[in-house]
């Protein structure tokens, strides 16, 4: 009887009214759980949870029971009465996945890196960014001073759940607006507005650090909390002396000249800046003291520290938009810290901090600590090795090179992303369509489990090849034959000619030894080939330093994905539909969405950051070689893997379809097709993709839609431009096609 009176239980329960999906929100908030935990209990996505929390998606059988029973519970525990006023803006979905650990602890994913000294006399380069249980509850929205009269709210984004640093109360950062009457507000995340009674630059800074309650906590153990964001639009800073443009003069320096009376005021006040002086970036600060750290980051957008290439129209936001935009942006990667490059290297940073402090046994201060911290890349710079130095590195004096000599294969490492097309077949030539399949957050794909080094290199005579040896080999592939390779234990026969070399950009097949990163000469051990290196770059310190930085950008991209309307457990069908103009939906948030991809790119692209003017000369030093991250082998270590994890699917579904790519461009490919869709391409059988090879998704990995453009079209720009090999890939979206992208 038991069992049936179960069944009956579970039946009435499947048909059982679910409140409505914001009070699914407020329920999870209340009680202090991620989205992630909610997920883990009930044995599904955290997509999925969201697409319940949003309205998106209804939960189904069994899950359906379980998560009515979690929200009827929270619902005697937080009965609607007791929810904040209407006036507050709810609580978004937490976007980390990880549950809130003791700041002593250190996370998987966090921030706030203590990357210089102690007391140092400058501020170090920190980072900091908030876990999920540490962010700002809905109720903690009232102003710390008046709201000023009239002032309207700003959207919600970003209202951070569950426990409350009382430092950070009103959020990572603020948009700072004067109006006519010269009244100041500031714009924080969550749509709260502040009365700014500052009447000058310095004022400002004081106020933002003794009454604003900006700024984040740190999330990684060794770390320390970001500093506070200000971001002046052109009123406030026609109303606290600044220019609201810089001059062709001011734009080539990068600052306003020190003598600007606004500096003057700085240095009356005791407060310095950095090295890089006042720019669109400047950060304001005062000798730290202990753990008492005053430092204030001003972004300047109409002086360009928006860059529209990776943040769009995002300048242009009114002031409420705005802290929108950068606030989602700040709660899911970090509080910007520069351009979106400069974020994600930082970011890095952040997630292993170089160093961390330790209380002194005698005196009971705390000090440094001698040693760096385990899996970080410590606080000093680490020399490449020869063949992974950029031309006029000073590690190539050494090698007395003839001084226009150029470097081949055989004498320099050159892991770079795919720029390669080929002639359409005959057979090809008779299709329709040209499909493009673009691969989501490729790059961030190819950090995930990459074991890099942490330390100098070694170098090393005949070496056995090791695949789980981060470092650079020098070694013959050339008898490497993709007519025949290796899919597991079977070997498969495939037509070379018309797939590109894993082992080049250009796709040609090598022509004798050349430098590659391990995970390049591993692959041609999976294809089933010998390797025989002759020398090797090791690094025996080694490390899987970049897991948790590739998760927490995968995470802010699928989370803000998911508020556009596209989660990760769509089908194919249902996938290709949600894309379609998914930023249109919300503008604001495929702004987000373009500044995270900009950061993974931007953050790896800085690990082999050239000379920017400075007056070098190559053999000399530049100032990016004076830090920790920059690490060119790290750089290489990821293009190389992103390029292998193409290529390995690329086989995949040529042995499995017979189809072969027309055109390869980085993370794009180009197939010739009978239908205009993805689906004409890709091998689907019930609903599951090919094992291995290309699928659908949102995931960091799988493919998306890139564009359709017709064989007649493909075939009378190559007649146009008289380019057999005109790489389609790199104009597939709409079509376009100018002389500049044809090199001309």
């Amino acid at each position: 009887m038991s069992e049936l009176f179960d069944a009956v239980d579970a039946l009435v329960a499947s048909r059982a009214t679910l409140p409505p999906p914001a009070e699914r929100k407020r329920l999870r908030a209340a009680h202090g759980l991620t989205i992630d935990e909610v997920a883990g209990a009930l044995k599904v996505r955290r997509a999925t949870v969201s697409g319940w929390e949003s309205g998106k998606t209804e939960p189904r059988p069994p899950e359906r029971d379980a998560y009515a029973r979690l929200l009827d519970k929270l619902a005697e525990l937080y009965p609607a009465a007791s929810a904040p006023a209407a006036e507050t803006a709810p609580a978004p979905d937490a976007p980390v996945p990880a549950p809130a650990q003791p700041l002593s602890a250190e996370p998987t994913s966090g921030a706030g890196g203590m990357t210089g000294p102690v007391n140092p006399q400058e501020p170090a380069e920190d980072l900091a960014d908030v876990p999920a249980a540490a962010l700002r509850p809905a109720s903690a929205t009232e102003p710390s001073t008046p709201r000023r009269p009239g002032a309207r709210k700003a959207p919600a984004a970003g209202t951070p759940a569950g426990v409350v640093d009382p430092r950070f109360g009103n959020g990572p950062l603020a948009i700072v607006d004067a109006d006519a009457d010269g009244q100041v507000a500031a714009y924080c995340v969550g749509g709260l507005v502040l009365d700014v009674p500052a009447k000058s630059l310095p004022s400002l800074v004081e106020w933002t650090l003794k009454e604003a309650k900006l700024g984040q906590p740190k999330l990684s153990g060794p770390g320390r909390p970001a500093d506070p964001l200000l971001v002046l639009t052109e009123a406030a800073l026609e109303r606290y002396g600044l220019p609201t443009t810089l001059t062709a003069e001011e734009k080539d320096a990068g600052r306003i000249p020190e003598g600007h009376k606004v500096i003057k005021q700085l240095a009356r006040a005791d407060w310095k800046l950095t090295k890089r002086g006042f720019g669109p970036w400047a950060r304001i600060y005062r000798p730290a003291k202990g753990s008492d750290r005053q430092c204030v980051q001003l972004c300047i957008a109409s002086w360009n520290a928006l860059d529209p290439r990776f943040w769009g129209h995002a300048a242009q936001l009114p002031p409420a938009e705005l802290a929108r935009v950068l606030g989602t942006y700040a709660t899911r990667v970090m509080t910007p810290r520069g351009s979106t490059a400069v974020t994600g290297l930082e970011l890095m940073t952040a997630l292993h901090p170089p160093t961390h402090a330790v209380r002194d046994e005698e005196t009971g201060a705390l000090r440094q600590a001698e040693t760096k911290t385990p899996g970080s890349l410590g606080n000093d710079p680490v020399d490449c090795a020869p063949c992974e130095a950029p031309d006029g590195h000073p590690v190539l004096t050494a090698l007395d090179l003839p001084r226009f000599h150029v470097r081949g294969p055989s004498e320099k490492l050159f892991e770079e992303a795919y720029d390669w097309a080929r002639p359409m077949t005959d057979e090809e030539c008779t299709l329709r369509y040209l499909v493009g399949l673009d691969v989501n957050m490729a790059f961030a794909a190819g950090a995930n489990g990459l074991v890099v080094g942490l330390g100098e290199p070694t170098h090393v005579k005949a070496p056995a090849f090791d695949p789980k040896l981060p470092g650079s080999w020098l070694v013959d592939l050339s008898h490497v034959d993709l007519s025949r390779v290796k899919a597991g234990k079977e070997w498969v026969e495939l037509d070379g000619s018309l797939l590109p070399s894993p082992f080049t950009p250009k796709g040609d097949r090598p022509t004798g030894p050349a430098w590659y990163a391990t995970p390049t000469v591993a692959y041609a051990v999976e294809l089933g080939y010998d390797v025989t290196p002759t020398e090797a770059w090791v690094r025996y310190d080694n490390g899987r330093y970049l897991d948790g930085w590739y998760q927490r950008l995968r995470d802010a991209h699928l989370a803000t994905m998911a508020d556009l309307g596209v989660t990760a457990d769509l089908s194919p069908e249902d996938f290709l539909t949600a894309m379609d103009s998914y930023k249109d939906r919300d503008p604001e948030l495929g702004i987000v969405i373009t500044a995270i991809k900009a950061t993974v790119k931007g953050g790896l692209g800085k690990l082999r950051e050239r000379p920017r003017g400075e007056g070098w000369r190559p053999g000399e030093r530049w100032r990016a070689l004076e830090r920790p991250t920059w690490r060119p082998d790290i750089r290489a270590a990821v293009i190389s893997r992103t390029r292998i994890n193409l290529h390995r699917k690329i086989v995949k579904h040529a042995a499995f379809t017979g189809q072969y790519p027309i055109a390869v461009l980085s993370d794009c490919v180009v197939y010739a097709a009978d239908g205009p869709s993805p689906l004409d391409v890709l091998p689907y059988r019930d609903g599951k993709p090919l094992p291995g090879g290309f699928k659908l998704g949102i995931n960091p990995g799988l493919v998306k839609h890139e564009g359709t453009q017709s064989v007649l079209w493909g075939e009378g720009v190559r007649e146009q431009f008289d380019a057999p090999q005109l790489n389609f890939a790199r104009f597939i979206k709409d079509g376009t096609v100018t002389d500049a992208d044809n090199g001309e």
